[in-house]
């Protein structure tokens, strides 16, 4: 019977930027063999890859609620590139 491979660690945002942070401390020390700097740079690029992952999953859930002038709410993606309105608006009047 072939052997189950092993469950990869389910990391949080958290956790996989904490033990990313731990691993570039490790590589900066003058302590570790090649060969453990190599094993290392290949944890930091899978937990670089969990926080990416997570990352985009979180930006596709954002959404920011907005209050219409007749006072429905709308819902409307969050896009990082579009600046917020500072003057004044067209759709929301007081007479």
């Amino acid at each position: 019977m072939p052997a189950k491979p092993a469950a990869e660690p389910t990391h949080t945002f958290e956790t996989a930027i904490g033990r990313l942070e731990a691993v570039v401390e490790e590589m900066g020390s003058d302590k570790l063999p090649l060969e453990d700097l190599i094993k290392r740079y290949e944890e930091g690029i899978q937990l670089v890859k969990v926080c990416e992952q997570k990352l985009q999953a979180v930006e596709k859930r954002v959404e920011i609620l907005m209050r219409k002038a007749d006072g429905d709410l709308a819902l409307h993606q969050f896009d990082p590139e579009k600046k917020p309105v500072t003057g004044p608006r067209e759709d929301v009047s007081l007479f």
